[in-house]
């Protein structure tokens, strides 16, 4: 029997994720970590981006946008500032803040705070996007 890790994805608005998957995969500040059943233990820094979880041979995708990870020997906890599991993204809304996020960088010049308070926002729809894409 293939070993699991308990991972729980947690929002301030509540759980998003909870169950028994054989590897965690996050986006890490300075890139993806992967963690395995009997990880060492963990805490690092979470950005915008796509966190994987794989159960038995299939994997299952949350957009993550900033937060935390925790690692213990039998539990990932991610600690994330906002979470959504692919098959729940509204893309029609993903996409119109895509939209929006893109005449908020036209409009305003390089260097100002609402140029990057855009690019993030951005960053965090294209994410969605791309997590949406895997809902199977």
């Amino acid at each position: 029997m293939e070993k699991v890790v308990n991972c729980e994805v947690i929002t301030p608005e509540g759980l998003v994720y909870s169950g028994e998957v054989n590897m965690v995969v996050v986006p890490g500040e300075v890139g993806e970590i992967g963690i395995l059943p009997l990880h060492a233990p963990l805490v690092a820094l979470l950005t915008v981006g796509v966190l994987r979880v794989k159960i038995g041979d299939k994997w299952e995708y949350v957009a993550v946008h900033g937060g935390y990870v925790e690692v213990k020997e039998d539990k990932v906890i991610v600690l994330a500032d906002a979470a959504e599991i692919a098959s729940k993204i509204d893309v029609e809304r993903a996409r119109a803040a895509k939209e929006r996020a893109e005449k908020m960088m036209k409009e305003a010049r390089e260097g100002e705070e609402n140029f990057f308070e855009a690019q993030d926002d951005l960053k965090r729809a294209l994410t969605r996007l791309r997590v949406a894409g895997r809902a199977g």
